[in-house]
């Protein structure tokens, strides 16, 4: 079993169309209102287990300062407004389309953005600590921001998602910590890392495949109805994803060393597009599959474009220096 989730989490650029196709099948096939029962539970399915390997201690470890605030400025200080802009510009009449944008950019860093700077021969620790920090802060950060900039375009119960935030980030944090600290106790600190944390992600793989399944079935009439949403949903997401990586690109080739500079580019175009999408089916009612639709195609551009950008590194910021 898993074997299977770890091939499948190596495999998200061809897992994540599979599952939408099948929810898409099953939308069409049969009623699927029923399927919103699910979101909870397949919501901590996908969050505790990414929370259970996080290393919250990296947060206090100095020596990269320069490379952390430079990545939190981008993604607070211009991502946000730039999600927001093209939510404007591609979906003036479409406001939850424009919520799912603007979600996508609020929650900067995943297990993605540690993934991809070790294949890309970047700074792990620097990596790790984005991760942390930009979990915490975009967790925060997004309820002021949803209020601030789609108030009013969209109803926002301002503490209902508080609560939101605090059942998908915080509550599977606090229980994940708790794991990882009974684990390190038991087994000690060398075992966890080596035998149990590598276990605990590919679980999440379920949660982020079933809550595609839901969003794409409760979506599947509306797509059928309007062939055309779906090209229409991807040309903002393009634009995003070009415009983070032209920016984080240069911004990290003109200040930062090679290691620190993919530590940044990854630390600011990975999006949390997990917690984002649980965020989008839990929290704004009955048009939240549209959010979530726009979360779920994210996922295919992400994935592919990281994948490439590990290819452009060695062009773009020189050859890693054996020491």
């Amino acid at each position: 079993m898993l074997k299977l989730l770890s091939r499948i989490t190596k495999n998200l650029l061809l897992a994540i169309p599979v599952a939408m196709l099948l929810g898409f099948m099953f939308g069409l096939l049969t009623p699927a209102g029923w399927l919103k029962s699910l979101i909870v539970p397949l919501t901590f399915l996908m969050v505790y287990p990414m929370m259970v390997s996080l290393k919250l201690a990296k947060v206090l470890e100095g020596g990269d300062g320069k490379a952390q605030g430079l990545a939190q400025l981008i993604n607070f200080a211009i991502i946000p407004f730039v999600a927001f802009g093209l939510g404007r510009l591609f979906f003036p009449e479409q406001p939850f389309y424009a919520m799912g944008l603007l979600l996508a950019a609020l929650l900067p860093t995943s297990g993605m953005t540690i993934s991809w700077t070790g294949f890309a021969g970047g700074n792990l620790g620097a990596a790790v600590k984005m991760t942390v920090l930009g979990l915490i802060l975009g967790s925060l950060a997004t309820p002021f921001y949803v209020q601030w900039l789609m108030g009013a375009h969209v109803s926002v119960d301002l503490p209902a998602v508080f609560m939101q935030i605090v059942f998908i980030v915080f509550l599977p944090m606090v229980a994940g910590h708790l794991t990882q600290s009974r684990l390190i106790a038991k087994y000690g600190q060398k075992t966890f890392q080596s035998d149990w944390a590598p276990r605990f992600p590919p679980f999440s793989t379920l949660g982020v495949l079933g809550i595609v399944f839901v969003a794409m079935a409760l979506k599947a009439p509306q797509l059928v109805a309007q062939p055309d949403e779906l090209p229409k949903l991807l040309l903002p997401l393009l634009a995003l994803y070009g415009i983070n990586y032209l920016l984080s690109t240069a911004v990290a080739r003109l200040l930062l060393p090679r290691s620190d500079a993919i530590a940044l580019v990854y630390g600011t175009v990975m999006r949390n597009l997990s917690i984002a999408l649980a965020l989008a089916m839990n929290a704004f009612g009955s048009a939240s599959s549209d959010a979530a639709l726009v979360i779920t195609l994210a996922y295919i551009i992400q994935v592919q474009s990281a994948a490439w950008y590990v290819k452009l590194t060695d062009r773009l910021f020189g050859a890693k220096q054996n020491t």
